[in-house]
C-alpha cells in the first residue's frame, strides 16, 4: 500500500525536523506529572496485563505513574480515537495492538488514520494464536485436517471472538492458502466461542494461548498448530502452520504509539525505558507466563511492521470480503 508507506516515511521526515534544543530539554525532565496509557480492551485481557506490566517499569523507571485507560468498543476505534486527538507532550501513550492495521481496511470511514495520526515508539511482544480443534474431529495434524476439511467441505464452522477479530482473519488466511471451505461463526468474546467449541457446536478456532492453553493441557481441545513463524516457548511440542502450509504467518503483536507531534526526544526515551525493561529476566519471564516473546526494536522498526501488517491483513480482508458490523 503505496499510500501507507508515504505517511511513514512522512511521518518520520518530520520527526526528524522538530526543533532539537527545546525538545531535548524537556525529554530530560519529561515525565513531571502521571502519563496515561490508552488500552483499548478491558481490563484483565491479555493486552491489558501487558499495559500493566509495562506501565509498572517505566513507572518505577521514570519516577511518575503511568496509568491505566481502558477504553474499549467500537472495535478498538474508540480508545484508539481518544489517542489521536491526545495533546502531543507524551502524557498520552497508546498500547498499538493488530486491530489498530486490520481496522484501517475493515472499517470504509474511521476519524483518523492511524499510520499518520499515531507515531511508533517500541515493539513489546509478539505472540501466536492457536488451532484447535474439538476432539470429536479426527485429524490431529495439519495435514489431516486439511484433507478432512476437503472431505467434509461446508460441514466446518469456524468460531472466532468477533468479525475481523485477528482470530478471524487468522483462519481466513488458512483457508485461503489452503483452498478449503470453512463458515466463520463469530461470537462475542473469547469466553463463549471456546465455550461453543468445547461443547462441538463449532469444529475449530485460532486463538490467543492466554486463554486456551489449560484447556489444551487437560485434553479438552486439541491444539494442531501456532501461527508464528517459529514455535511458541509456552506451547514447545506443537508445530507451526507454516510448517505444512509453507510462507503462512499470523502473529498478534503489542507496542507503544504516541499522538503523531510529541518530540522525538520523549519518543526516544520511552523506546530506551520500554526495551531495558523487554531486557530484564523478570520482565521476560512473565511475558513468558503469557504466551508471548519479546519483540524490541526501534521506532522505525515498530512503524516498519505497522505499515507490512496493515498491507497484509488489508489483502486478506478485501479478497474475503470482510466487513464490520
Amino acid at each position: 500500500m503505496v499510500t501507507c508507506r508515504r505517511a511513514f516515511l512522512h511521518l518520520v521526515a518530520g520527526a526528524a525536523a522538530l526543533p532539537a534544543v527545546s525538545h531535548m530539554a524537556w525529554a530530560q525532565i519529561y515525565p513531571t506529572r502521571p502519563v496515561r496509557l490508552v488500552v483499548t480492551s478491558t481490563a484483565g485481557t491479555s493486552p491489558d496485563i501487558l499495559a500493566r506490566l509495562i506501565g509498572q517499569w517505566l513507572s518505577e523507571r521514570l519516577g511518575q505513574s503511568f496509568v491505566i485507560d481502558n477504553r474499549p468498543g467500537g472495535g478498538t476505534n474508540i480508545g484508539t480515537e481518544a489517542a489521536v486527538k491526545a495533546s502531543p507532550d507524551g502524557y498520552t501513550l497508546l498500547l498499538v495492538a493488530p486491530s489498530n492495521a486490520i481496522n484501517a481496511t475493515l472499517y470504509e470511514k474511521l476519524n483518523f488514520n492511524f499510520i499518520r495520526d499515531i507515531a511508533p515508539v517500541a515493539t513489546m511482544t509478539r505472540e501466536p494464536q492457536v488451532m484447535l480443534v474439538n476432539p470429536t474431529v479426527p485429524a490431529k495434524t495439519v495435514p489431516e485436517f486439511i484433507a478432512y476439511a476437503k472431505v467434509n467441505s461446508g460441514k466446518i464452522n469456524m468460531a472466532s471472538p468477533g468479525n475481523g477479530t485477528m482470530s478471524h482473519i487468522c483462519g481466513e488466511l488458512f483457508k485461503a492458502m489452503t483452498g478449503i471451505s470453512m463458515a466463520h461463526v463469530p461470537y462475542r468474546g473469547g469466553a463463549p466461542a471456546l465455550t461453543d467449541l468445547i461443547a462441538g457446536q463449532t469444529q475449530v478456532m485460532f486463538i490467543s494461548p492466554v486463554g486456551s492453553i489449560e484447556y489444551i493441557r487437560a485434553g479438552t481441545l486439541r491444539a494442531l498448530a501456532v501461527t508464528t513463524a517459529t514455535r511458541s516457548e509456552a506451547l514447545p511440542d506443537i508445530p507451526t502452520v507454516g510448517d505444512f502450509v509453507p510462507g503462512y504467518e499470523a502473529s498478534a503483536w503489542f507496542g507503544v504509539g504516541v499522538p503523531n507531534g510529541t518530540p522525538a526526544e520523549i519518543v526516544d526515551k520511552l523506546n530506551k525505558e520500554i526495551n531495558a525493561g523487554l531486557a530484564d529476566p523478570r520482565m521476560k519471564a512473565r511475558l513468558a507466563g503469557l504466551g508471548a516473546s519479546v519483540l524490541a526494536g526501534s521506532p522505525a522498526d515498530f512503524g516498519k511492521l505497522i505499515v507490512d501488517e496493515t498491507e497484509k491483513w488489508g489483502k486478506v480482508i478485501r479478497a474475503a470480503n470482510i466487513k464490520a458490523e
